[in-house]
């Protein structure tokens, strides 16, 4: 498989996992006494990996058009992107005086003895930081190898040299049809 094309598959797989990790629960808080738990999602408690999947989304996206030296910084700035998705993914555990902020109910509540459990969501949001890591670094190693947007659209040197294209005005011009 071609670099550009892992690189590729490797965001768009950091932009799901991240993605998910907003909309799954980060913690759940059962403050007991009967009440029912209380569940905060990941966009609720930080909209970090959203962002730095969009981010990572645009900047490998830009690497499409860049020039090598240009791929490389954008390749780095992935990589440090996936890093700081990896550390909010294992550092952003909040603690009852934030999540009574969250939830200004729970703030009478979280005095008490309250249960905290983690949820799904710091580990899709790490391996999202991981996938984009993976890509940054990819990116920076293969840049060289990987085509320019310019080659797509320019003619093949050995076929621009022939003569092809004189010789079929030629066999139109007497009276003969080239593309029998």
């Amino acid at each position: 498989m071609k670099p550009q094309r892992l690189v590729d598959l490797l965001t768009l797989a950091a932009l799901v996992l991240l993605g998910l990790s907003a909309y799954l629960t980060w913690v759940s808080v059962n403050p007991g006494n009967g009440r029912v738990d209380e569940v905060f999602n990941g966009y609720s408690i930080t909209k970090a990996p959203v962002a730095l999947a969009l981010a990572a989304l645009v900047a490998v996206v830009v690497t499409k058009l860049a020039g090598t030296a240009l791929r490389r910084l954008l390749g780095a700035l992935v990589v440090v992107l996936g890093a700081i998705a990896v550390a909010v993914a294992l550092l952003v555990r909040p603690d009852g005086p934030e999540l009574s902020r969250l939830r200004p109910v729970l703030s009478d509540v979280l005095a008490d003895q309250v249960v905290q459990t983690g949820g799904p969501a710091p580990w899709f949001a790490l391996g999202g930081g991981i996938a984009l890591v993976a890509a940054g670094l990819l990116t920076v190693l293969t840049a060289h190898r990987w085509r320019s947007a310019t080659q797509r659209y320019e003619r093949d040197p050995a076929a621009a040299g022939s003569d092809h294209g004189a010789d079929q005005w030629k066999a139109i011009d007497a009276g003969e049809d080239p593309t029998l």
